[in-house]
């Protein structure tokens, strides 16, 4: 995991006004905070940061806050706690960090990619991604952006758990051992599909045949 330089500057004024004005000047409010931390307010750049979360996949990006006050420059090891974000123009709008310590743990939610074709493939099964995020630890320099999972050797009725993970050296997972990652399953919809197919067609038939038979003369009208 690439560490990442992020300039901010401390702020005084609060609100939505001094909010507002922030963001017509391109940059978003900020806070920083952290266990041994007071929380200070920042300002930092938009443009930036959008380029951040960009180019390194997500808010698990471990970043050297470079943070500008009137007492000079300070570096600080934080991560993105949370994000605001509007929801009509999908742009953020508060930025909150997180100081971390390089000699502890962390604890993140990183996405899992399948990869691999499942040999299952050529008998029709059909490849179910139940879990698309895990849970883990491990100290800031272990991090990874996500976690590939080969699915290559899964059959019709093969599942993959957390358990049966062989993690990076370094991460643990937080998750419990029997929940399922994938499922290779058998082509039940197909199989569901026909006999719905045939029962609509027995269904026609005995419709057809009804019809025929309500159409047909009695014996005594014939009389």
């Amino acid at each position: 995991m690439s560490h990442v330089t992020l300039a901010a500057r401390v702020r005084k004024s609060k609100g939505k006004g001094a909010a507002r004005k922030l963001r017509n000047n391109n940059q978003i409010p900020a806070i920083f905070y952290g266990p041994k931390t007071e929380p200070v307010m920042l300002a930092v750049d938009y443009p930036e940061l959008a380029r951040i979360l960009k180019e390194d996949r997500g808010e698990n990006v471990i970043l050297d806050l470079q943070v500008k006050s009137d007492q000079g420059t300070e570096t600080k090891k934080a991560m993105i706690k949370d994000l605001l974000i509007d929801p009509i123009k999908n742009t953020y709008l508060h930025a909150d960090f997180c100081e971390i310590s390089m000699d502890k743990e962390i604890r993140v939610n990183i996405p899992v990619r399948l990869i691999g074709t499942p040999v299952g493939l050529a008998e029709g099964g059909v490849l179910q991604h139940i879990r698309r995020e895990l849970t883990i630890s491990c100290l800031p320099d272990k991090l990874i952006d996500s976690l590939d999972l080969d699915v290559s050797a899964l059959n019709i009725g093969d599942s993959l758990h957390i358990r049966d993970i062989e993690f990076p050296e370094g991460i643990t997972s937080s998750d419990e051992g029997h929940i399922t990652i994938a499922v290779f399953a058998a082509p039940t919809v197909a199989v569901e599909e026909e006999v719905e197919e045939e029962e609509e067609l027995e269904v026609e038939e005995e419709a057809a045949a009804a019809e025929e038979e309500s159409a047909e003369p009695s014996g005594e009208a014939q009389k």
